[in-house]
């Protein structure tokens, strides 16, 4: 059975705008933020008012945010602190913005997700929202030499942190068995029939293509969730029916020293957004809370369960012109 696939019109503006005069100060530093409309789409389509929705990987609380802002309670747990007393910043301001709905944030390892919410929470999440770190090439600001009166560019806010145990700073291979872990300790914490949304952009490092997406996929195929639907979240805007890119500085640069080299690179300006669901168990009945629930968009997801076990994700490495493959 074909998965169904859309397209999340999902940048009508550019991210700073988006995230103007609802997220505090300092917020813009964190090196890889969800683009609020994402998160706000995803919370929308699959959940309704005073539903719970977690991030286990949160940063600065962007999933929280717009769950508040749209009625939703919710938790979130960030692996560094500078960030995870951000989000809980975050969240306060758009409780009292909004008055509705609150959020907590725990610090801590998403692979320890049950250790770490109160256990009375288990099996009442209706939806995940999150996305692992990306390459380096996606990350970062930069300043020119118009500001800063000096030759180059200085690139800042490029890093997680500087702690090496963070999953932002291990190989790719490593980040996706511990990805695969914290979407096991997600489905616990979800109910019967509840949804997991998760981003991820693929990347190039040195003239191969990380097709972290598909990477993704099988991970949750792996943690014991069913994918129901692949879809497309616009990183650029739409303008009397042409897309409107808003490119980073790196993504540019790249893509300009592949061309000059023939390779004729494209501008990545969308994020795969992977739907998974936890299924219904065989055993319960399907009834109240246990019924599995058509998202509101009206793709019906399925039941077949996913194959579990020991299996764990592999990267995909797609050459793209020059130098020497390297599986992955």
């Amino acid at each position: 059975m074909p998965i169904p696939l859309s397209v999340w019109n999902t940048a009508p503006t550019s991210a700073p705008a988006q995230r103007k005069g609802r997220y505090v100060p300092g917020s813009a530093a964190h090196p890889a933020k969800m683009l609020p409309r994402i998160a706000a789409h995803a919370i929308s389509t699959y959940t309704r008012p005073g539903d719970l929705v977690l991030d286990p990987m949160c940063g600065i609380g962007t999933t929280l945010v717009e769950a508040i802002h749209l009625g939703r309670s919710a938790l979130g747990v960030e692996y560094e602190p500078k960030w995870a007393d951000l989000a809980r910043l975050n969240a306060a301001s758009a409780t009292r913005q909004d008055g509705t709905s609150a959020g907590a944030v725990h610090c801590g390892d998403a692979r320890k997700l049950t250790q770490l919410i109160p256990a009375a929470r288990r099996g009442e999440v209706d939806l995940v929202v999150t996305s692992p770190p990306y390459g380096s090439s996606v990350h970062g600001q930069v300043r020119s030499s118009r500001e800063t009166g000096e030759r180059g560019v200085v690139k800042k806010d490029y890093r997680y942190s500087h702690d090496p145990s963070n999953l932002a700073h291990v190989s790719t291979d490593r980040l996706l068995d511990a990805f695969t872990d914290i979407l096991v300790q997600c489905r616990l914490m979800l109910r019967p029939g509840g949804t997991v949304v998760v981003t991820a952009r693929p990347w190039r490092e040195r003239g191969e293509l990380i097709d972290l997406p598909s990477a993704v996929l099988a991970a949750g195929k792996a943690a014991g969730l069913t994918p129901t639907e692949r879809c497309v979240a616009l990183l650029a805007g739409i303008r009397d029916s042409r897309l409107i890119t808003r490119p980073s500085f790196f993504q540019m640069k790249n893509a300009r020293d592949a061309r000059r080299q023939g390779i004729p690179l494209a501008v990545i300006q969308h994020e795969d957004v992977l739907i998974f669901t936890k299924p219904v168990s065989p055993n319960r009945p399907r009834d109240g809370a246990l019924t599995l629930r058509r998202p509101p968009c009206g793709n019906r997801a399925t039941r077949t369960h996913a194959t579990g076990g020991a299996c764990r994700s592999r990267i995909h490495k797609t050459q793209v012109g020059g130098g020497r493959h390297r599986p992955g």
